[in-house]
């Protein structure tokens, strides 16, 4: 016979997960801010900014936002790799490199 399955225990564990999601979501969010310099603005200023981006149907204006967007974070790793090369005492060696942008530190 099988054993019946503790499903207020798989729930619980589920919520966790949820929990740990957001606030690893959050947390990636508020440093994106500050590594942008978008921590100089005052937080109506921010949300307005927000706001508009996400209202904005323009394909063509999101196209050109995430272009951006892209090259920020190709300039920050180019920039990470440089001064490691630099200091290499400064940061320990990763296999395979630097991360992509696509590696998990955007929005999900």
């Amino acid at each position: 016979m099988r054993k019946p399955r503790d499903f207020d225990a798989e729930l619980k564990a589920l919520e966790d997960k949820a929990r740990q999601l957001k606030r690893r979501k959050v947390q990636q969010l508020g440093e994106l801010v500050i590594a942008t310099g978008a921590d100089q603005l005052s937080a109506d200023e921010l949300a307005g900014a927000l706001v508009a981006i996400a209202e904005t149907k323009d394909i063509s204006k999101r196209e050109a936002w995430a272009k951006r967007g892209a090259m920020f974070f190709e300039s920050r790793s180019r920039r990470t790799a440089t001064a490691s090369q630099r200091n290499p005492r400064s940061a320990p060696a990763q296999p395979g490199g630097p991360q992509s942008p696509a590696g998990g530190t955007g929005s999900q």
